[in-house]
């Protein structure tokens, strides 16, 4: 009977721990706040005007140094020709590939007066990659590009922030108990060996961890790495994903980032998937892959 209760004891020791683990967190920044450096700024906007020109055919040009114009707002100047078009994917893949979460708003400027010709908020890419003034004839003569960052919210009172954390653990602690209690008490027949986690994209689904890609109901077996590439891009559909950011999301565990890589498996998935009309994976010139769905019906 003692050992009994002794277990149970040890089984509640997690729970009864969280109140001091959330004391003993400290008051820090929060790593949001420490990605969002001028250093990574610096960085993304150098890289987004580095892709623009290159994919203008410009790769001699020199960029000039990236400016922060007012508190949250950096901008680049380029007298170069540059494509509207390519902008929002480039930036926003910037922007991750540093870890910047920020909501932010783009504007281009005309050098001589600061007036804005042409702008979009990040949330119009986001949510159907169609910004507006897309598709308009780019203005000539040199342009900022000007980037305005949402400012985050203080928190006002340090016992706040002690709360909120609390709170959240305590929250997930006992979902996780909740969760592993009603998988153990599941009864044997309902966890069949064909129940998982499907991905599902046009009339393909794709299973991650079993390495299986179902389109158009033909069952096919795909490698570790394909897997992990075609999650890539299920979970992103529609949107242009640099080469360099699929290297790094799909080939980083290596050690070793070789381009030729992603157009070699790139190649496989496309005849993978050539059995379902729905879908497919499109090649943006110079910068990099987009799945595209719906294509049909």
């Amino acid at each position: 009977m003692f050992s009994v209760y002794l277990f149970k004891i040890l089984r509640l020791l997690p729970l009864l721990a969280l109140p001091y683990l959330a004391w003993l967190l400290p008051s820090t920044t929060p790593e949001s706040a420490k990605d969002f450096s001028p250093e990574k700024i610096n960085l993304s906007l150098r890289r987004t005007a580095d892709g623009l020109l290159r994919a203008s055919g410009d790769s001699t040009s020199r960029i000039p140094a990236i400016e922060e114009a007012y508190p949250e707002v950096w901008r680049v100047r380029l007298e170069q020709p540059f494509s509207y078009e390519q902008l929002p994917a480039l930036l926003q893949a910037s922007l991750e590939l540093y870890g910047i979460q920020r909501p932010y708003e783009v504007a281009l400027r005309r050098c001589s007066d600061a007036t804005i010709e042409l702008g979009y908020h990040q949330l119009d890419y986001l949510q159907s990659s169609n910004v507006p003034c897309r598709g308009r004839e780019m203005p000539e003569g040199c342009h900022f590009i000007e980037i305005k960052f949402a400012e985050n919210e203080i928190e006002s009172s340090f016992w706040t922030r002690k709360a909120e954390v609390l709170l959240l653990i305590l929250a997930a602690g006992l979902g996780g108990f909740w969760l592993s209690r009603r998988k153990k008490s599941k009864p044997a027949s309902t966890m069949a060996a064909g129940e998982t986690d499907w991905l599902e994209f046009g009339n393909s689904r794709l299973d991650v961890a079993g390495q299986v890609l179902i389109c158009s109901e033909i069952r096919q077996t795909l490698t570790f790495r394909e897997a992990k590439l075609l999650r890539l891009f299920v979970n992103r559909p529609d949107r242009l994903l640099e080469r360099n950011f699929i290297l790094q999301e799909v080939w980083l565990d290596e050690g070793i980032l070789v381009g030729r890589s992603v157009d070699v498996f790139v190649s496989r998935l496309r005849k993978k998937l050539a059995a379902d009309p729905t879908v497919g994976i499109v090649a943006v010139h110079g910068v990099g892959y987009r799945l595209e769905t719906g294509k049909i019906g």
